[in-house]
């Protein structure tokens, strides 16, 4: 007989606003046991020293982080000029400084080429793995490391703000693996110029938004019964990229059993006007919930992931 979990089964997303200076691993420690929950996750490490959106999955909600750590994000980020950081950023002992302060006219005129799919190196100070070590430990720890380019897209970029010549915020929408560090970099590299990032904020995670964004203190001094009721969002939010197929009662017990179920024809038509090119993955719903991420393949749906959630989730 298997050892019961301990805590509760609870199941949804948390949109947290995540404050400065908190690891994300001590930010989903904090959310499991304010609600006191047997599992959590999150969705894409956000430096400590960065605020903003940490999706944080409970219970079976964690069986749809993947689906959410490759959406797209949105970043707001001040860049310092006059001095380039080891890091990148303010944390960082100072490796080069200059006189140099770009224009806002000089920045807007160079951002073009950080737009549509970029060539990127990522930091040094990094959680990529080299040889089954994290890169910032082999940094920190005086190692020389070398990461190859990869490819990244950014949708757009813009100038928010700029406070004094010294400082430049900008705004940008991207992809998945994207370095803001690394844009802001490069970015100084172009102009000629030393620079670091001073101040980031992550203002989106796909649909998870600064608007739905709850603070740690708030989440921490409502009671449990509202915390229950007013914070946590539905697994199905960060499935927002799948389409969904409604299926029967009988279906889902199917489904939830990990067998397939056959479709007829016009499901499989409406299922495949809405799948995005090269997916097969459809999210089987009923009663308004999840039930399976199934793949279909020959006009059948197999699950891949089947959800166990009780009627109050």
């Amino acid at each position: 007989m298997g050892r019961k979990r301990k805590g509760d089964a609870v199941s949804g997303w948390i949109c947290l606003d995540k404050p400065y200076d908190l690891t994300s691993t001590s930010a989903v420690s904090r959310v499991r046991r304010a609600f006191n929950a047997q599992k959590a996750g999150h969705a894409g490490t956000l430096d400590p020293l960065a605020t903003g959106i940490l999706p944080i999955a409970l219970g079976e909600a964690t069986k749809t982080v993947p689906y959410l750590v490759d959406a797209d994000k949105a970043y707001r980020f001040t860049i310092a000029w006059g001095v380039t950081t080891a890091t990148y950023d303010r944390e960082g002992e100072t490796i080069a400084e200059s006189d140099v302060r770009p224009t806002v006219a000089e920045v807007e005129a160079a951002l073009p080429a950080f737009v549509g799919e970029i060539s990127q190196i990522p930091p040094a100070y990094s959680a990529i793995k080299v040889d089954g070590e994290r890169a910032y430990d082999l940094a920190r720890a005086g190692q020389t490391v070398e990461l190859a380019a990869r490819t990244v897209t950014v949708h757009s970029a813009r100038v928010a703000e700029a406070a004094d010549a010294d400082h430049v915020t900008l705004e940008i929408e991207c992809g998945k693996g994207t370095y803001v560090r690394a844009i802001a970099r490069d970015l100084a590299a172009m102009l000629g110029a030393c620079g670091h990032v001073s101040d980031l904020r992550r203002t989106r995670v796909g649909r998870f938004t600064e608007e739905s964004a709850v603070t740690l203190e708030f989440l921490e001094d409502l009671g449990y019964e509202a915390r229950q009721s007013e914070l946590l969002l539905p697994v199905e939010t960060a499935l927002d990229d799948i389409p969904e197929l409604a299926v029967t009662a009988e279906d889902a017990f199917r489904l939830k059993q990990g067998r397939a179920i056959v479709l007829v024809p016009r499901q499989v038509e409406a299922v495949k006007a809405r799948l995005k090119p090269g997916s097969r993955t459809v999210s089987a719903m009923a009663g308004g919930k999840v039930v399976a991420l199934c793949e279909m393949r020959a006009g059948r749906l197999e699950p891949s992931r089947v959800f166990l959630l009780e009627s109050g989730d």
